[in-house]
C-alpha cells in the first residue's frame, strides 16, 4: 500500500478518527487503526482517498478482502457497508449494552462478515458507552 502520509491524515480526520464499522474512537483502541481500502486491492481497488477509510485492526481483519455478506434474515449475498459513501445511521444502531443492530439488509450482512458483535468487541463498546467515551446510541 503506498498511501501517503498525508492522504492518511485526511482519511482519519474525515472518519473523525473512529472505525467507519464499529464506530471505536482510535484513541480506546490499544493497536494502531487501519487505513482500509473499501474495495480490496485484490479486488482492483486503489490507493486513492475515495477508496479509503479508517477501520480498526478487528473490523478491517474480518473483512480482509471481502466485498460481499450474507444477511441472515433474507439469505441474500450483498456489498458490504461503504463507510465513505453511506450513513452509518440508516444502516445500524448501537444498543445500550454495546451490540449493533443492523437496520438494514446491508447492515445485517456487514456486522455477519466483519463479526461486529463478537463478545469482546460488544464487552468494550458497552464500557466505553458507560464511560461516556462513545457517542450515546
Amino acid at each position: 500500500m503506498t498511501v501517503s502520509e498525508a492522504t492518511r491524515a485526511r482519511v482519519r480526520a474525515a472518519a473523525g478518527e473512529r472505525c467507519g464499522y464499529c464506530r471505536v474512537p482510535a484513541r480506546h483502541v490499544y493497536a494502531q487503526m487501519q487505513i482500509d481500502h473499501i474495495l480490496p486491492q485484490s479486488k482492483g481497488g486503489r490507493d486513492d482517498e475515495s477508496n479509503l477509510w479508517l477501520s480498526c485492526p478487528r473490523c478491517n481483519g474480518f473483512k480482509r478482502d471481502q466485498t460481499q455478506g450474507l444477511d441472515p434474515v433474507t439469505g441474500r449475498r450483498l456489498r458490504l457497508f461503504n463507510p465513505r459513501r453511506q450513513v452509518w445511521e440508516r444502516h445500524f444502531r448501537m444498543n445500550d449494552d454495546g451490540t449493533i443492530i443492523g437496520r438494514t439488509a446491508r447492515g445485517r450482512a456487514t456486522i455477519e462478515a466483519l463479526h461486529m458483535n463478537y463478545t469482546p468487541s460488544v464487552m468494550i463498546r458497552r464500557n466505553l458507552l458507560r464511560a461516556g467515551w462513545q457517542p450515546s446510541p
